[in-house]
Order: C-alpha cells, then structure tokens, then sequence
C-alpha cells in the first residue's frame, strides 16, 4: 500500500509544572535528555525516519530555547521541500487570547494550514518517548477508512487512571473515550490480563496522544466547535456524530516524560544493559544538532554503567549509574552516582575565576541528583541521597519524588551541603 504523505504537529505543551525547576527557563520538548538531546528530537526523529518532513511545532510558553534549537537542528535540502518550522501563539484581529488547550492550538494556527496539499494530519505530543513508524498507523487508518485514528497501549489500571481509558470493538473501532477515570473497573470495559508480572494485572486500552485524521474532518470540527483537547472534546464529539474513529495498537515502549520522577526513570533506564528505549539504533536513530564538539577526554576515572557526551573533560573521578551531558568538566576525587547532569551550553574559561564558570570541582560528592545546565559546583559540595525526605524547594535547588535538582545557571559556593 503507498502511503501518503502527511502533515505533521507537534505540541509544545503547556506550563509544565509537574517538570518543575526544568521548566523553570524553557517549554518541556527543550528539555535536555540522553545527554546530547532534547525531547522535542524524539517525535521529529520518528517523522523523519518515517518519512514525513513537512512538521509544525506549535509552541506557546518559555518557547525561546526550544526555537533556537529547531532553527540550528532541522535544516533540510532545497529539493526534499522538507522542513520543521515553529508556529507560537499570536495575537489575531479576531482574538488576542493565548492557547485554551491541543485542539484550541490547533484551531488557531489553520490560516496557517489551509492550503497545505496533505490529505492527513498527525498529531504528536512533544514531550513523550518511543519510537514508532507512523506509516503502519496511517496504513491502518487508509485501510479502515478511518475519519480519525488514535495510538494506544496496554496499561496496567493504575496508568489507566492517569490516562485516556479506551472502549473499542475487536475491529478496533472505538466506542467511547474516557480521559483520567476515577475507577477504571466501574466503566465495564473489557481488560486483558499482563503477560510481564507473575500475578495477573488487569490491563486496558489507553491513549498515547498520537492522533491521526483526515484533515477536512479535522478541520471542519475545529471551525465547528468551541473544542480545546482532542480527548476530552473532539473524538468524543466524533464519536457521537457516528463518524469512524479507530484505535491502532502500539506494542513497543512507550513513556510520557511528564514529571520528575518519569524524567529520571526513563534516563536511569538508558544505563542497564538491554535499555527498553534504545539509542544504539541504525534504523530508528535519533537525530539532534550538530555541534562539531571535540571528543570527551577522561583521565584516571573509574566508569561503570556512565553515558559521556560529546566534550566532556573529566579527570580522576568515580562515575556510576550516571549521564554526562556535553561540555561537562569534572576535576578530582568528585564522585557522581545515580545522577544526571545535563552538560553546559559553553566551556569553562580557564583564564577567569574558577568558581564563576560551570564546572564540577574538587572532592564534590552527588547522589540521585538532576543538575541542570551551566551549574557551577565548587570544590567539596556534597549532594546526598534525598530518597525519604520530602518534596521542597530552596532557593537552588527542589526536591522532588526524593530526587535534588539543582537549578539552571546556579553557583553553590564550596562546602555546600543539600
């Protein structure tokens, strides 16, 4: 079956607050992750390797960094007519109102989208991470003749409340969505039980925010209705005007970087020997800006389960159960375990004071911690364990889910103890 070509958006998302002090400068898709990427490289990365190259971010708050990166990341050649372009919030002679949700967002970017040629439009979350060819999805759609197609996967009941719970025939066709149910069993949907735990575990259908329609049906909707949210507002609305909507299951990994705690997860998981979300792939790699960095010089330093970016000088440090992100500089007898630094967006200068520029100093200890860009930790801070105490925020750093992260751009002085 030829697969068309489709018209991709991507959701910058909202305040973020649950990702609280990352988003403190910068929308949650600009997060940096893995070391050398950022969030929004995922769903691009996807489209690229499926083919789809016309793609929209729709962007609205602390947008700035995330822009910046697109315009240095995602250039394409003169004769692909690829492109990744941003498209913010703007004021209209009509409204001078900000983004009411997705499907809101959508609306107010279709002057914008009118006479795009595509006969469909995929709809991405900017700020979840797996890997999915999008041709199988919209094969699948074309082939049910589907006015509206949405990803799912088997979740256990305690994910299912976070989440979109899905009611569909054996066909796939859905009959009814219900976003973040307060008792997952009182809705008489049908489970399945989890083939990955000893005990059977109910599991149910979910929504995974990957939404593909066509784009007249779409359209028309949006100019039709007051909408804001594809779950809550428009699939249901389809639904009741009988229009086809599917669900297309989605088996591989799948995990929404929502909150502290997910963020530091998904990235613990990157070290352990077969990681379920794998970066080492030829066919579905990961695509993010070139820097043209030097390779990472480490002297004298004991590694074991690390992730280096690129850049990086680290000298007679213990590493464990850590990522070092780009352009990171580590000195002696430091000790990083469990912890994620994210790197720094430019390289200590060594003709200014050391204690002004960022970099990891001398005898500096950190545990289960998240250390956000262009931090400068001078010699001998201890940052410990913080698993039993309980969430809060100082002026530095937060404590979240028994995880310290210390603020962007921040200088703790020597001896500093968290």
């Amino acid at each position: 079956m030829d697969i068309p070509d489709c018209l991709v958006l991507i959701l910058g998302g909202g305040r973020g607050t649950r990702l609280f002090p990352l988003t403190l400068e910068r929308s949650k898709p600009a997060i940096g992750f893995a070391g050398k990427y950022r969030l929004i490289d995922i769903p691009v990365s996807n489209c690229i390797n499926s083919g789809f190259n016309k793609i929209f971010v729709l962007t609205q708050f602390l947008s700035a960094s995330l822009h910046a990166h697109i315009m240095h990341t995602y250039r394409f050649d003169n004769f692909s007519k690829g492109f990744v372009e941003i498209l913010s919030a703007e004021q209209s002679h009509k409204s001078s109102e900000w983004f009411q949700g997705p499907a809101d967002a959508v609306r107010r970017v279709l002057n914008h989208l009118r006479n795009m040629p595509q006969e469909y439009v995929l709809i991405l979350s900017g700020d979840h991470l797996y890997k999915m060819d999008y041709r199988k999805m919209a094969g699948f759609h074309i082939k049910k003749e589907a006015d509206a197609t949405v990803a799912s996967i088997f979740v256990n009941e305690d994910e299912a409340a976070r989440m979109g719970v899905l009611d569909c025939t054996a066909s796939g066709r859905l009959r009814r969505i219900i976003e973040k149910p307060l008792n997952v069993k009182r809705l008489k949907i049908k489970s399945k039980s989890g083939k990955k735990t000893k005990a059977p575990v109910s599991q149910y259908y979910a929504s995974m925010g990957v939404y593909l329609f066509k784009k007249d049906v779409l359209f028309d909707i949006l100019l039709r209705t007051k909408a804001a949210d594809f779950g809550t507002h428009i699939l249901p609305w389809m639904l009741k005007k009988k229009n086809k909507v599917y669900t297309f299951e989605f088996k591989d990994y799948w995990r929404d970087i929502g909150t502290i705690k997910s963020y530091y997860e998904a990235s613990m998981d990157l070290l352990a020997n077969n990681p379920e979300f794998n970066l080492f792939d030829d066919d579905c790699g990961i695509v993010t800006r070139a820097r043209f960095l030097p390779p990472s010089k480490i002297s004298e330093t004991f590694l074991k389960n690390a992730i280096i970016a690129d850049g990086c000088q680290i000298k007679n440090a213990n590493i464990e159960n850590s990522i070092i992100g780009l352009r990171s500089k580590i000195m002696e007898n430091t000790r990083i375990k469990d912890s994620i630094i994210i790197g720094n967006d430019y390289y200590h200068n060594t003709s200014a004071k050391v204690n002004t520029h960022p970099h990891i100093g001398k005898g500096v200890t950190i545990e289960r911690a998240i250390i956000d860009k262009n931090v400068n930790i001078c010699d001998f801070c201890h940052i410990t364990d913080k698993r039993n105490a309980p969430n809060s925020d100082g002026d530095y750093y937060c404590v979240r889910d028994g995880i310290t992260i210390i603020r962007r751009g921040i200088n703790l002085a020597a001896h500093t103890v968290i």
